[in-house]
Order: C-alpha cells, then structure tokens, then sequence
C-alpha cells in the first residue's frame, strides 16, 4: 500500500531522518514511537509532502515521490490528524467534516458512526475536546484519503478521555479500511493500538514489529527501557545450552540465544512474584501506588528491582520478601556492559 525505501530527510546540513526502511499494509495502524527529537512528526511531513526529500524513495500504488518528483500534498491524496485539532471556528460540526465535499454521503456516515448526531450544528468553541478529535476524524475519514497521519491526536486531551478515544478511533480506521500511521509519545497507547510498532532514536528505526514482540523481545536495551520499566539481572547460560540461571536462582529456556556465558536477562516488573517473607532474599526499599496495581523497587543483594504486583498486595518499606520470576515464556538476553 505504501512503501519508503532509503528515506533520508534534512535540515539544513542536520539528518533528522537516517535510511528509513517500511511497508504499510493496506489496513494497518502503525505507531511510531520515541524520544522527542527523534523524527516522528518529521516522517509524517516527508510522507504528507509538506517537506522535501533528501535521498530515497516513497511509493504508493497511485504517486512516487524522491529527490526528482517532489509530489505536492494536494495530489496525494492524504488524511492528517492533528493533536491542535484544526476546526474551522465558523463553522459547524457538519460543514467541517463536509467541508469541499459535493457528495455529502460520507459525511453523514462518518457523523453517525462516531456519535456526533447531535451536533451536526454546533460549532467548535462549543465541543470538548473527544468531541473536537471526532470530529477533525470524521473529516478525514469523510474525505476517503488513501492513508491517514496522525499526529499525536490525544495528546490535547484529558488522561479520562484518552482510552476510550483511542479505541474509537482504531474502530473507525479498521471499519473504514485507512491505512495509517500514527505517532505518540504514549507507550501505553502504542502497545494497545497499534498493529505494529516502530521505535525510533535519533532518527533511525532501531526495531518495527508487532506491540508484543517489542515489549517481550527487544532488539537492544534502548527499546526494552523505552517500552516500559525493564529490570536487567546477571545470568549465565549453560554450556552447549539455552538454559539461563539467574541470580535469583532460576533457570529458564532463552529464546533464540545467540550469547553463551555470562549475560544480562530482561525481567519486565510482572514477570516476578514478590512475598512477604522474614527469611527471604529481597527487601523492599519503596513502592509506587498506581491504582489497579502497586510498583515496589525490592533489594536483591547489591541490585534494585522493579516488580508490579495487584493494588490488593500490600508490603512495607524495609520489609523482608522473597522474589522468584513466575513467567513462562522464553526470555531475552543482552550481553553484559
């Protein structure tokens, strides 16, 4: 559906953007993730043509755009969703998703589907902010762009807002069948969202793949911080083996481990249990209530530990525990620094 071959973008003599390699499928949300400074937006510009090229190729089945063949925004035939929402104040509801529209038969859909009925008539000044980011949507969508670009759309909203938002908007892109890609600072939005995740750093695309293959395997330590909190714990692996033993005392089939010897193992904080304990190996140093669950840093020797656990377990700071890892699932490893 589209594709970006070798896509570097400048300012000036500065790369933002380094030999940028993806495919789009023709109904998937990509999210584009990573450090601010680090590219995002930049990508969606380059992509919208609201800036020029550097070296490499973006194709779609319709237009090729590179050095030579700058393709003018107007001719792409491309959606963009923006955090600022972009309304036209003196327009109503109706007008703005209508808006150079002689077939108002989308429109009417879009108005329907995300529940805006009831105010085909009011202005903008007049709506919240979901309410406003339904909208801007349905404008897009109305417009049946070949692929939408959306810039951080909920960073303007209310934390109350944003979960509910996030799923009606991913509903109205997969019943539409819009590609898109969208960009967030929010890990927690780009885990539960998108089809795929791309993280970014610096400019270059250090790991793009489905939300859970990032967060349980990692391509380097950058990405596993990045994601979520990660615990990192001396290991070694067996000779002629892909058993780890950690320093807890666990052993554990590594997946696809290409290190031997001593290594660093990835923990995220649920895949360790922690109880109160009088004799045993950890001690809670502090803990971070967070509603549906508690994040408690426990001492295991000379090394700290994040473990999540339900809101209904309750330890004390300073009190002794012990610590075992509970998870299943094939593990990765780093080699050590």
């Amino acid at each position: 559906m589209l594709t970006i071959n070798n896509l570097s973008i400048k300012y000036g003599h500065t790369t933002v953007i380094d030999n940028l390699n993806l495919e789009l499928a023709s109904d998937e949300i990509l999210m584009l993730v990573g450090p601010t400074g680090c590219g995002k937006s930049t990508i969606l510009k380059a992509l919208a043509g609201l800036i020029p090229i550097a070296q490499g190729e973006v194709f779609h089945k319709s237009w090729t755009a590179n050095v030579k063949q700058q393709i003018a925004p107007e001719k792409r035939n491309v959606g963009m969703v923006f955090q600022d929402f972009a309304l036209f104040p003196h327009l109503t509801v109706e007008k703005n998703i209508g808006f150079r529209l002689t077939d108002t038969t989308q429109a009417d859909r879009w108005i329907k589907t995300l529940g805006l009925e009831a105010f085909r008539h009011v202005k903008p000044s007049n709506l919240s902010g979901g309410q406003k980011q339904r909208v801007a949507l349905a404008r897009t969508l109305a417009h049946q762009p070949a692929f939408i670009l959306l810039d951080e759309p909920l960073s303007n909203l209310d934390a109350a807002l944003k979960d509910d938002l996030r799923w009606e908007i991913r509903t109205a892109l997969k019943t539409a069948g819009i590609p898109a890609i969208w960009v967030t600072h929010d890990q927690e939005e780009a885990l539960s969202v998108g089809d795929r995740i791309g993280v970014l750093r610096a400019g270059k695309l250090e790991q793009i793949d489905k939300p859970e293959f990032c967060y349980s395997h990692p391509v380097n330590r950058f990405v596993a911080r990045f994601l979520g909190e990660a615990n990192f714990l001396s290991a070694e692996i067996a000779t002629g083996k892909n058993l780890i033993v950690s320093d807890i005392g666990f052993e554990q089939v590594v997946e696809h481990a290409q290190l031997s010897g001593h290594v660093d193992l990835l923990l995220r904080p649920e895949d360790i249990l922690v109880q109160e304990d009088e004799q045993g190996n950890g001690k809670i140093v502090s803990m971070r209530y967070e509603g549906s669950s508690r994040l408690y840093q426990v001492e295991i020797g000379e090394k700290l530990l994040k473990i999540r656990t339900h809101h209904d377990v309750s330890l004390q700071q300073g009190q002794s525990v012990s610590v075992k890892i509970t998870t299943t699932r094939p593990l990765t490893v780093f080699e050590q620094l």
